[in-house]
């Protein structure tokens, strides 16, 4: 039983000390006298349960000159010593004693002390946290005490709970803090060696491993180069076996295990059966194939015998041969092997690396410094074109479908250029037909007179003739010629070879034209026809106007003598003469050197441009035709559609609008004269009262006066031009312009 608190007896470490222990008096709080108690240490200078002292300042060095509590200045600061502990191992013959190490940590912060023992490997003790960190007693009879800072030197001896740590050592930290506070530090000493591990030292350094296939580390390698693969394009000609060809090939080298695996790149149709792979991924010798081994023949140890005890206490163990006599080696491909132009041996087969990838390159380039990547090309020369020769062709149907008969054995329809079709079909406006106006050369004086429409189709490059009907002719008029490809004279029609018919490009004003024996003379072309020609001027040389004026330049000495030409046929003075007489002056100056083609290029570009609007009342008697063409009366619901859509009763409405109504009532006019008249009708803000639009256009209420026939100015009867009534390119031409331009001269 403890004693009482009485003066001069100790006071027992283990009884509980309560807030009543403390010291009180009687003293005065808010001007109310009150028992007060004081924070005062208790007897021995321990501290009472729940009381707080007020942290006393360090006597270490402090930091920065500034004044703070030790758990703040020494804070995460640690004194490191090094230590060993000599136990006595009895009843052992082995060893009489054992050296174990430790490490003493001192913590400033709070004085605590803290001892581990590094782990050894096979030491067979449990090793670790040996003291958890706290603060340490001083041994006895100053066991009221606690260890500080003072007490630690190198060369020392310290009693931690009657085991002796003898410290031999301290990192840098430690030297310098203890030199800071005034500890004079003893020189380090050596730790001994223990006894039993340099004997069991000494027997593993002349042992080999008692398990006869040792564990090689390749982790490493795995974790470094896992998912990284080394790729070649390969090629492996077996051309000179019987029936083998260059096969393509791709390398897969896998860095993570030194692998190797082989796929194969099959062309289409090339008759093979598609494989996975060419070469499971595996290792790839270098000298294969290398024959076939008995198991246990390639292994990285050799057993050279087996042993055991006595059957009562038998262990089991393996000796293994030290020298490897009679093991046997096999060299494998690394990834220094490879590289490109190197023909590697994949088990009898000679493969050539041609080309690698990108990833590749960047490998060799970081890891070896190899700059050449040149490729070799992997594919294969193409074999020779053999010509195939077709029969002649027997007369019997179209060249094309008498040549899908030789072509395969059941023979199928001649497929045409579907494409060219689609583009150059016709559709709306845009016909994709050219149509010239031509006469029948030929010595029959009843046949001079005829007159020709040629068209030609650009989707199918197919030629119809048409004949006008004439009446009183003596000619039926009609379809001269249907349809159809026209082919070039001149040629052997039962060849081999396609025959050739007549392009689009042959076809211009003033050409000659061949069709199944009838001769034609093109003497003149539709609007459509010369502006394609124009458009095209990289097809239809003769519409170019650049090289026709280049033409003309060359005529330059009789620049005056055609100027004086011209002003004598202006007898008005106006600067222009109408086509014929620009015709009949270009020629005679030219002498044969311009074509018509050329004169008309001429005089289109230099025409009068003729007025684009034309006039209301005829633009309605153009609609007036198309609506009674069709039969179209519904006017009214026009009409009172436009009025429920007029929520403001203005009686118009946006020009937009009424087209868009019309689009979709299905009205019969074209787009063109749709905008044209809505145009006319429209206002400055773009409104169209629609009941005047739509009374307008009622071809039945309001009728106006059918359109006359324009009658064409007939060209003059000339030997090379005979007389049509084919409507001329243009009707005037500014001859000055043209003047000015070729031969710069001016008007004076």
């Amino acid at each position: 039983m403890a004693l009482p608190l009485l003066p001069g007896n100790s006071f027992n470490r283990n009884m509980r000390k309560e807030k009543f222990h403390k010291s009180q008096h009687w003293g005065f709080c808010n001007n109310v006298r009150m028992l007060v108690s004081e924070d005062k240490p208790g007897i021995g200078g321990e501290l009472l349960l729940g009381q707080k002292i007020k942290p006393k300042y360090s006597v270490f060095p402090k930091g920065m000159g500034i004044d703070m509590p030790s758990w703040v200045a020494f804070d995460k600061q640690v004194l490191s010593f090094d230590a060993y502990v000599e136990d006595e191992v009895p009843y052992k013959s082995q060893e009489n004693y054992r050296i174990r190490r430790y490490k003493i940590y001192f913590y400033l912060e709070d004085d605590t002390i803290e001892v581990n023992e590094p782990v050894l490997k096979n030491s067979g003790l449990p090793q670790g946290l040996f003291i958890r960190r706290h603060r340490i007693p001083l041994p006895p009879p100053d066991d009221d005490q606690f260890y500080t800072v003072c007490h630690f030197n190198v060369n020392t001896d310290i009693v931690f709970y009657g085991r002796t740590f003898k410290i031999y050592d301290c990192d840098a930290f430690t030297r310098s803090f203890l030199r800071k506070i005034g500890v004079k530090l003893n020189p380090p000493g050596q730790c001994p060696e223990d006894p039993y591990m340099k004997t069991r030292r000494g027997k593993l350094d002349c042992m080999e491993p008692l398990c006869p296939y040792q564990s090689f580390d390749t982790l490493k390698q795995f974790l470094e180069y896992d998912r990284k693969v080394l790729r070649f394009f390969c090629v492996w000609d077996d051309s000179c076996s019987v029936f083998g060809d260059r096969r393509e090939l791709i390398l897969h080298y896998f860095l993570s295990d030194d692998t190797v695996e082989i796929k194969e790149v099959l062309p289409r149709n090339s008759g093979r059966d598609a494989m996975s792979l060419f070469l499971q991924r595996r290792k790839l010798p270098k000298y294969g194939p290398p024959g076939v081994f008995q198991p246990g023949q390639l292994t990285d140890q050799t057993v050279l015998n087996v042993y055991g005890g006595y059957s009562g206490n038998r262990v089991y163990g393996y000796l293994l041969d030290k020298y490897n006599l009679g093991k046997l080696d096999q060299e494998f491909y690394k990834d220094t092997d490879l590289s490109i132009g190197t023909t590697i041996n994949v088990w009898g087969r000679k493969v050539l690396l041609c080309d690698c990838d990108d990833f590749t390159k960047t490998y060799y380039r970081t890891k070896y410094g190899i700059e050449n990547f040149t490729s070799i090309p992997c594919k294969a020369p193409p074999p020779p074109t053999i010509e195939r020769k077709f029969p002649p062709y027997t007369g019997f149907g179209s060249e094309e479908d008498s040549l899908r008969s030789c072509i395969g054995l059941m023979p199928t329809p001649h497929q045409r250029n579907f494409k060219k079709f689609m583009e150059f079909d016709s559709y709306g406006n845009i016909s994709n037909t050219l149509r010239f106006f031509a006469k029948l050369i030929t010595h029959k004086c009843a046949d001079v007179e005829r007159m020709f429409v040629i068209s030609y189709f650009l989707s199918d490059d197919t030629i119809s003739v048409f004949e006008p009907i004439e009446r009183n002719s003596g000619y039926t008029g009609g379809m001269f010629l249907k349809r159809v490809r026209v082919k070039k004279p001149g040629q052997e029609v039962f060849e081999s070879e396609f025959l050739e018919y007549i392009k689009a490009e042959e076809l211009y004003v003033g050409a000659k034209v061949n069709v199944n024996g009838y001769l034609f003379l093109l003497v003149n072309a539709d609007e459509y026809t010369l502006n394609y020609m124009e458009r095209n001027s990289d097809k239809f040389p003769l519409s170019n106007i650049e090289l026709a004026l280049q033409k003309l330049k060359e005529e330059e000495y009789k620049s005056r003598e055609l100027k004086q030409v011209f002003r004598a046929a202006d007898c008005m003075h106006t600067t222009m003469v109408d086509f014929n007489t620009f015709r009949e002056i270009m020629m005679n100056l030219t002498v044969g050197k311009l074509t018509d083609q050329e004169v008309i290029t001429i005089a289109r570009h230099y025409r009068v441009p003729e007025d684009p609007c034309p006039d209301r009342n005829v633009l309605l008697a153009q609609a007036h035709q198309q609506l009674k063409k069709n039969a179209f009366e519904n006017f009214e619901r026009l009409i009172a559609t436009c009025v429920y859509q007029d929520r403001e009763k203005k009686k118009v409405l946006p020009s937009k609008d009424i087209k868009r109504l019309c689009k979709s009532s299905r009205l019969p006019l074209t787009e063109d004269l749709l905008g044209s008249l809505l145009s006319r009708f429209e206002d400055s803000e773009k409104q169209i009262n629609y009941e005047s639009f739509f009374c307008a256009l009622n071809w039945r209420v309001n009728p106006v006066p059918e359109l006359e026939v324009v009658s064409y100015i007939k060209e003059r009867c000339e030997d090379e031009w005979l007389g049509m009534p084919s409507p001329i390119p243009v009707k005037g031409i500014y001859y000055l312009n043209l003047l000015k331009d070729v031969f710069g001269l001016e008007e004076e």
